[in-house]
């Protein structure tokens, strides 16, 4: 099974201490915890086995994993989830978990759509945390579709006892011209400038194929979405298409879509991202280098891939 959140810091410490050679003090100045909690980090690490690499289980196996890519990558915290019978499921599972490990009571909330982001808002725990709110990231879409932006929204709120938000407007316009109106509304606009306060995000990446969201919802044409992979999309996030740089393209489609800002979601201090799939791999690393990730939930063949893509890079010249 893979790691529980609540054992993260534990394996960082020993990781840290034992296999960078850290000191304590700096341990403890690298992960923000005092030098007595290293202390005890590393004590249990040694009674649980944690340390003794040659004996470990599966469990750490993975976590050895995760936190190479985490040094790689340069992400604040990385959960690998086992490769089993459906690791989508173990996926999900593990990131509803860590989702909830994440969230503090008081918190601002800002959740997407897709699949992923349903997913474990159906199969996560109920919490009652106090004072927390859940926002929409994007607009809606107005046709019948699964995994809808309120849906995926007032579904984590329901489980969490909190306050939903959501964003009453269409995710795509019929025109630019309309598009900038609306989000010149006051209430529209407030909504979009509120999101850089949230204190988490959660979100998915997705492609940009005939089975991407957009094209299923009906936004965007399979047509025009090759078009727009011919001249550089690579993701998409929150409705808005991504470049291989994780900057929004510059085309007609994203300027005609309501949805947060870019800029407006790197200003959110914990940036979940959940990826089941294996088709991911490349938008998964034009979010990264986009910086729309601090902490990534995955499974063990995509953790191989990107940490096999990290050591190629170092690699390249120039």
């Amino acid at each position: 099974m893979a790691i529980r959140p609540a054992e993260q810091l534990i394996h960082k410490a020993a990781w840290l201490y034992y296999a960078h050679g850290l000191r304590q003090d700096q341990v403890a100045s690298q992960l923000n915890i005092s030098r007595a909690s290293v202390a005890m980090y590393l004590r249990k690490a040694r009674e649980t086995g944690i340390v003794n690499i040659s004996t470990s289980t599966q469990l750490f196996t993975d976590d050895v994993l995760a936190r190479k890519l985490e040094d790689a990558l340069g992400l604040d915290a990385v959960w690998v989830a086992p490769e089993n019978a459906d690791p989508s499921t173990e996926i999900a599972v593990l990131a509803a978990s860590v989702f909830l490990e994440l969230v503090k009571k008081g918190d601002r909330i800002g959740v997407a759509w897709g699949r992923t982001v349903y997913t474990i808002a159906d199969i996560m725990s109920y919490a009652d945390l106090q004072d927390v709110t859940v926002v929409q990231l994007c607009g809606n879409l107005g046709a019948p579709y699964s995994y809808r932006p309120d849906q995926c929204t007032m579904e984590i709120a329901r489980r969490l006892n909190a306050k939903g938000l959501n964003f009453y407007a269409p995710l795509v316009l019929s025109t630019e011209e309309l598009a900038r109106a609306l989000r010149a509304e006051p209430v529209i606009r407030e909504q979009l400038a509120g999101v850089r306060e949230c204190d988490l995000a959660l979100y998915s990446v997705g492609t940009i194929d005939a089975d991407s969201h957009v094209v299923k919802c009906g936004a965007l044409t399979a047509e025009e979405m090759t078009a727009l992979r011919e001249i550089g999309a690579a993701g998409v996030i929150a409705g808005q298409i991504i470049d291989a740089k994780g900057d929004v393209l510059d085309c007609s489609y994203n300027r005609r879509v309501i949805s947060a800002e870019l800029a407006s979601l790197r200003a959110i201090a914990k940036r979940l991202m959940v990826v089941q799939e294996d088709n991911k791999f490349e938008p998964l690393l034009a979010a990264i280098a986009g910086g729309l990730c601090t902490h990534l939930v995955i499974g063990g063949r995509m953790a191989q891939r990107l940490l096999d893509h990290a050591g190629a890079a170092e690699k390249t010249p120039g």
